[in-house]
């Protein structure tokens, strides 16, 4: 999962965490990928464990048996499905981690911050094979700490029976799903998860077209941690906007919407307007939904809504028992395209490798329309701070979406960030 307005470069070819479609088994035998013998000089009758989520553990099963028997060693992989990085930082402080571990790029800052990850060592060929945003995403100090495999952004899917048009503005769209409601066509005005704790990473791009910032940046673009914009003028303002789109305003934003019921229930036909990512999409078919996908319209007279972008990456463990069987698995097994297509098929995420990418642009018109969604999202900053956003921004995102002054939740936000960087 997840973020700024930071004034980063635009990612040209992407289209994003959370809760993903199911998955199936690669059909194709996998092909060999080269120098997986040198691992086998060095490590035969090792163990190599790998922790992965539910979408990722069936398709990468063949590879890892692949693996195992050209190299004489015996692959693991492990489902890990709550809580995924503190697991994984908990795991490896304790010695009981994995070799690799799959996440998303925002956490590299953090891990590295507590020694858990190395860096990984691909070859200009291998970095040269990648879209240029995702060796971006996961380079941390000059260094890449992970081996891309998936892009994914947000962006707006609306149910084209009820909507046949794309809102050129949020308030476009707001009237339309008011509309709608007020004829007893739909349940919801929008569809955008909010729950109890609120969601930063489905809300920001309207956070961000409102003018609100997490962070302000440094002379070289980058986020600079130093200056958290959460109470800052334009990010109340922002704030302000979240109100009027809540409960006590439009009812778009409401916190009954929460992960576990927003896809089902726009595939269900209850809102004409969701605001998701790819992982959405099986979800919707399921439902018999004709649907398109378009970018999350902007804010009238507002800023472009960026979404986030995330980088999805297999990590080398720094505590790993089989630290080079790890290197090997993840610089020439993740960079093959079989591996990036089978990931693909089993939770359709535009790959990262660019010959995979390409063959999904071919095959799949919704992969084209997520990346053209995407085109002005911005990678979410992977420095160690983002990890203090996330709990106080969506606090106050619910504060205000109850109908809560956005100044005090604002204020808030920004107390408890400052207090938590500051004992770091």
């Amino acid at each position: 999962m997840r973020m700024r307005a930071l004034g980063a470069a635009a990612l040209a070819t992407l289209a994003l965490t959370a809760t993903a479609c199911g998955g199936e088994s690669p059909s194709a035998t996998p092909a060999t990928p080269s120098g997986s013998a040198s691992a086998s000089a060095n490590a035969a009758g090792g163990t190599l464990v790998i922790w992965a989520d539910a979408n990722r553990v069936k398709p990468l099963k063949p590879f890892a048996d692949q693996f195992g028997t050209e190299n004489g060693v015996t692959v693991e992989v492990k489902e890990i499905s709550k809580d995924n990085q503190q697991t994984f930082l908990t795991a490896s402080q304790q010695g009981s981690g994995p070799d690799i571990m799959i996440g998303a790029h925002d956490w590299i800052g953090n891990l590295v911050q507590n020694g858990a990850i190395d860096p990984v060592t691909l070859t200009e060929e291998q970095k040269a094979a990648f879209s240029d945003k995702a060796i971006q995403a996961v380079t941390f100090n000059g260094q890449i700490y992970g081996a891309p495999y998936a892009v994914e952004n947000i962006a707006l899917i609306r149910n084209t029976k009820l909507a046949p048009q794309a809102p050129r503005t949020i308030e476009e769209m707001i009237g339309k799903g008011k509309e709608l409601k007020a004829a007893g066509k739909v349940e919801d005005v929008l569809c955008l998860p909010v729950g109890q704790k609120g969601d930063a990473f489905h809300v920001y791009p309207i956070f961000a077209s409102a003018g609100g910032a997490l962070f302000g940046t440094t002379a070289t673009g980058d986020p600079d941690p130093k200056k958290v914009l959460l109470d800052a003028p334009d990010s109340v303002k922002a704030f302000g906007k979240l109100k009027d789109l809540g409960e006590k305003g439009d009812s778009a934003l409401k916190t009954s919407i929460t992960n576990e019921n927003y896809i089902v229930n726009f595939a269900a036909g209850k809102c004409a307007y969701l605001i998701s990512g790819p992982w959405a999409i099986s979800e919707v078919k399921k439902g018999g939904i004709a649907y398109d996908i378009t970018a999350v319209p902007p804010v009238e007279d507002g800023k472009p809504a960026t979404p986030f972008v995330g980088v999805q990456s297999f990590f080398v463990a720094s505590k790993g028992k089989s630290k080079t069987l790890a290197q090997e698995f993840v610089t020439n097994y993740v960079t093959n395209q079989e591996v990036a297509m089978a990931l693909y098929k089993a939770d359709p995420r535009p790959p990262a490798l660019t010959a995979a990418l390409q063959q999904v642009q071919n095959d799949d018109p919704d992969a084209v329309k997520f990346m053209e969604a995407g085109v002005d999202g911005l990678p979410m900053p992977a420095i160690p701070e983002m990890a203090a956003i996330w709990e106080p921004f969506g606090i106050a995102e619910t504060a205000v979406v109850k109908g809560g002054d956005a100044a005090k939740a604002a204020a808030a936000a920004q107390k408890a960030i400052d207090g938590a960087l500051k004992n770091d």
